[in-house]
């Protein structure tokens, strides 16, 4: 998903001049501050004040802070979150996909619904997963495929440094587009979902927070280099998605490397998605949930509903947004900031107290405004 939202980041630029720059730089420092947050949720002090690690998951922190309401509250309302996030991504995912090859192959007499459903098909494999190892290969050919995509844009970009121009940035906002620009840029970076798994698998976890800075950084820079070069080079013409900028023949080229990328990026937010239903089946009941029928079930019911969400969901770019308003924000700003006040309030300084605080309020602002805009583009398209 952050392939899809980086290609967006030049018209953010557009719409957000300057100050988008520093939302990029801000909008990574703040993610990064929250990925280390959570994780240090998941450890205690012990007798000796070594930190152990006594959770496992983000639904293990959620239970830990709502256990005097409800032991299982918590868990239940990050789990329904993470699968609606999840599940909203894969069906993005083959939205995109039929959107791409419909631009790629304009003289074939097919309806975007349609390719949708092609690309479906070659995702049917995806009900055999069984192992995160499978997706982790995956997700290297993806993040091949997006550098190449991000190449070939930035080495075209140079090829025109003759008609750059710093004036080409604009002072005056626009209140909504600012905000669409505030989205777009923010959600680039989200990966809290998979940060405890992640942080779990490490052969040194000791690692973890310089991994996250160096990550974030180098995104950064690759991001901001990336939206730079892309917006000094059409200006007012940046499209939505900078590849319609690009030449036919380029453009055929980077789209069906995107297709490439969507295709493979869909089986880690699908693999998460059914591993969180596995794990709460496995709560509730005492059956052997992980027989291959049962898995081969949930796995290609997960797959046929996002088809069907794609298919016939009208206007499902504004409901993403909506629901990614909401899921989005909380995930990402609102319930580390949170958990982590919670578990750790009496060993917070005076400051980290504040920082905490702010990110919840700048999260929770960040998600009524998408909340507001997603409802008010809804309301426009069905009125």
């Amino acid at each position: 998903l952050q392939g899809i939202f980086v290609l967006g980041l030049p018209y953010a630029l557009l719409h957000s001049g300057y100050s988008g720059l520093l939302l990029i730089v801000l909008a990574a420092a703040l993610c990064c501050y929250t990925g280390k947050i959570l994780i240090a949720c998941l450890y205690e002090e012990n007798e000796d004040g070594q930190l152990i690690r006594v959770r496992d998951t983000y639904e293990d922190i959620a239970n830990a802070c709502c256990k005097k309401l409800s032991p299982s509250l918590g868990g239940v309302v990050v789990n329904v979150t993470q699968v609606v996030e999840l599940i909203m991504t894969c069906i993005l995912y083959l939205v995109a996909s039929g959107n791409l090859l419909s631009h790629s192959f304009p003289y074939v007499p097919m309806t975007e619904k349609t390719w949708s459903v092609i690309a479906f098909v070659t995702l049917l494999p995806c009900v055999f997963i069984r192992t995160l190892k499978i997706v982790s290969k995956l997700s290297q050919l993806c993040s091949l495929f997006h550098f190449v995509i991000i190449f070939v844009v930035i080495t075209y970009c140079l090829t025109q440094m003759h008609q750059w121009s710093w004036a080409k940035f604009r002072l005056s906002l626009e209140f909504e587009d600012f905000l669409v620009s505030v989205g777009v840029i923010i959600f680039s970076y989200t990966s809290q979902i998979f940060l405890p798994t992640l942080e779990g698998n490490m052969k040194n976890p000791g690692e973890f927070r310089c991994m996250l800075n160096w990550t974030h950084f180098f995104a950064c820079i690759l991001k901001t280099t990336f939206a730079l070069t892309a917006f000094l080079t059409w200006g007012e013409k940046t499209k939505e998605v900078i590849t319609d900028n690009l030449p036919s023949f380029l453009e055929t080229l980077v789209n069906l490397c995107l297709l490439t990328k969507a295709l493979l990026s869909y089986p880690l937010p699908f693999f998460a998605a059914t591993e969180i239903v596995y794990s709460c089946i496995s709560k509730d009941s005492h059956s052997n949930y992980r027989s291959p029928l049962l898995a081969l079930t949930v796995r290609g019911s997960f797959l046929l509903l996002t088809l069907l969400m794609a298919m016939f969901t009208p206007h499902f770019a504004l409901l993403m947004g909506l629901s990614g308003s909401v899921t989005g924000a909380a995930m990402t700003f609102l319930l580390p900031s949170l958990f982590h006040l919670k578990l750790k309030w009496k060993k917070l300084s005076f400051l980290e107290k504040c920082a905490d605080i702010s990110v919840f309020i700048l999260g929770f602002l960040c998600s009524l405004a998408g909340i507001v805009c997603s409802i008010k583009g809804l309301l426009e398209v069905f009125g």
